[in-house]
């Protein structure tokens, strides 16, 4: 088991002071539970591509505010059916995703990285906020339900404030909620554009956790492949926020 670092003993003006972090594939397993809901609802993950690809499509409508959260999960399960040639009606894409939602709520769990980093950092006096795209009731839910209801100073969460990763808004909501400047704060996340470069536009310190070890798209900010590896990386000067291009519309 890889060990952390000793925490340092204080974080003097101008140091990073606050860390932020992403939920769903950063600290909780959520591509394991899913996969568990699948094979509740088809009996096998096999096709488990094309539910993701799914998914990719509808949570963007989610996120972008076209479809609430509900309309999407409905709207998916219909979609990954008629995929296969089988068209549903929205009563039993509605009993279907019960079943599946079920399923999937019960196999919730953190990365085994997860909580040994966050204590680790809570130990060495850095303050800790989540910045997750999601509906508030669910994710709060989902928070309380791994066991991490009180590890966090502040929870921003796109259902609250009204905007979502990568819009810096978001971002500038976390800063503001901490009473930090962005340049003192860290955001680590499994997407490359909506977790690490969004948090570097917003001029945060953007931190990409890449747990697939995928090809990196880009070398502007620090890429990890574990949480174990955050502190090492927290303990050394973090390069300057890089000058990252806007997102084009």
């Amino acid at each position: 088991m890889t060990s952390a670092p000793k925490p340092p003993a204080t974080h003097a003006p101008g140091q990073l002071k606050a860390v932020c972090l992403d939920v769903d594939d950063t600290l909780l397993d959520g591509q394991r539970a899913s996969r568990q809901g699948l094979r509740e609802l088809v009996g096998t993950d096999r096709a488990w591509p094309v539910w993701e690809r799914t998914t990719d499509d509808f949570y963007a409508r989610f996120v972008s505010g076209e479809l609430d959260f509900d309309t999407m999960c409905v709207q998916r399960t219909k979609a990954f059916f008629a995929a296969f040639g089988e068209r549903i009606d929205d009563t039993e894409a509605t009993r279907r995703e019960s079943i599946r939602m079920a399923a999937m709520q019960r196999a919730w769990s953190l990365f085994d990285d997860a909580r040994p980093c966050l204590d680790w950092m809570r130990d060495s006096g850095l303050r800790l906020a989540v910045i997750t795209n999601a509906p508030s009731t669910y994710q709060r839910k989902k928070i309380a339900a791994v066991g991490l209801a009180d590890a966090f100073d502040v929870l921003v969460i796109s259902g609250e404030v009204g905007v979502a990763k990568p819009d810096p808004q978001i971002f500038e909501a976390a800063c503001e909620a901490l009473g930090l400047p962005p340049g003192e704060v860290a955001h680590v996340g499994d997407r490359l554009d909506t977790d690490a470069l969004g948090a570097a536009r917003a001029g945060l310190h953007g931190i990409w956790l890449n747990r697939d070890h995928r090809a990196p798209a880009t070398t502007e900010v620090p890429t990890i492949a574990s949480l174990h590896e955050l502190p090492e990386l927290l303990v050394g000067d973090l390069p300057a926020v890089p000058a990252v291009p806007e997102l084009i519309p």
